[in-house]
């Protein structure tokens, strides 16, 4: 029971990140609305605030940092531009292409996941991902069907552009996930938002100074922007914990219903006809994630490997968890001999020593 109620934990938690990417995604198509073009301006304020936040809260506790800094700058440079290149291609290619991200981002997690983490998975895992990969094509069709053909003026750079970022979103969620089971949550966020602060203001300060001197900063501007910023602190702060409890596999899969989330704010707020496929991707997604969230997943250590002492111990006869044998049995206190074993012990000791003694000479 316990088990069951942990694992819809996860998918109730999982689905409440999902919202939380949706309301980033609204957020930054009200900017889109207004024409602000400036991502890199948007992740730059959530990044500073991971930085200030959770570098304050390590200064207080005085906790010393472990991991070195070019991990964490590497990992910066990643996330930023794994962040920059999806809504980059929204210039180019139409919002069915740029929805292939979710699915592009899943198989090379699972990829990087089992090569570097050393991950296993089951047959059920793969089913879970083939069904929710099913559902968002589903939603593809339905825009289709709906007759959205919003193309671009280049769509295969904009194409280009997903898989890019699909590819680095998936490197960065696995690098997480490694950082994540051998530092504290809080030093990760910290290091991540400081180098990631920096990184992002000097590309919009190269790539994004125009657009944003253009800006009328009035309440439809700085509303979005606000609200981008605080769904993203969110989800910066709560997804390793995802991550650190049902892996990246999970925490991708998760997302997948984000699409559908977005399309019915489609319906509801910008009162854009939804197809009646939308609901039946939607009920997949649903399916494909109790399916992989129910096939369950081995123990791993922060390298990857099995935890050892939960290996199965086989002798002719047995096969548990456990030894055999406890440490008690294998003290020296437990060898201790009789007052008639010590003397014939000790008689045994000499035999063997005076033999010893002949051959030598």
């Amino acid at each position: 029971m316990k088990g069951v109620v942990a694992k819809l934990k996860a998918i109730a938690f999982g689905q409440f990140l999902s919202l939380l990417i949706t309301g980033t995604a609204f957020a930054s198509s009200l900017l889109v609305r207004e024409g602000i073009d400036a991502p890199t301006l948007q992740s730059f304020i959530n990044y500073f605030a991971l930085a200030v936040g959770y570098g304050s809260y390590l200064l207080f506790k005085k906790h010393s940092w472990q991991g070195h800094w070019g991990l964490y700058l590497s990992l910066a440079i990643i996330e930023v531009e794994a962040t920059y290149f999806p809504v980059r291609a929204y210039q180019y290619t139409s919002i069915t292409s740029v929805m292939l991200l979710d699915c592009w981002a899943i198989p090379c997690v699972l990829l990087l996941t089992a090569v570097i983490l050393h991950t296993r998975y089951f047959a059920g895992h793969y089913v879970g991902v083939v069904v929710c990969v099913l559902g968002l094509c589903l939603v593809l069709l339905s825009d289709v069907h709906a007759e959205d053909h919003a193309g671009g003026s280049n769509a295969l750079l904009g194409d280009l552009m997903v898989l890019i970022g699909a590819t680095l979103y998936a490197i960065a969620n696995t690098y997480e996930e490694f950082l994540v089971k051998r530092h504290r949550k809080a030093e990760i966020l910290a290091s991540l938002g400081f180098f990631a602060a920096i990184v992002s203001i000097c590309q919009a300060f190269i790539l994004e100074r125009r657009q944003i001197e253009t800006i009328h900063w009035n309440a439809r501007a700085i509303l979005p922007f606000l609200m981008y910023s605080v769904c993203q602190l969110a989800y910066s702060s709560l997804f390793l914990i995802l991550l650190q409890t049902n892996g990246s596999a999970m925490f991708n899969l998760s997302l997948l219903s984000s699409d559908m989330y977005a399309v019915a704010i489609r319906s509801l707020v910008y009162h854009e006809a939804v197809d009646w496929l939308y609901f039946v991707a939607f009920g997949t997604v649903a399916v494909g994630i109790v399916i992989y969230s129910s096939s369950g997943e081995p123990p791993t250590e922060p390298d990857g490997h099995v935890i050892a002492d939960q290996i199965p111990y086989e002798r002719v006869g047995t096969s548990s968890t456990e030894p055999p044998w406890s440490e008690s049995e294998l003290t020296p206190t437990n060898f201790a001999y009789t007052p008639e074993e010590t003397e014939v012990h000790e008689g045994k000791e000499s035999s063997v020593a005076i033999e010893l003694t002949d051959l030598s000479r």
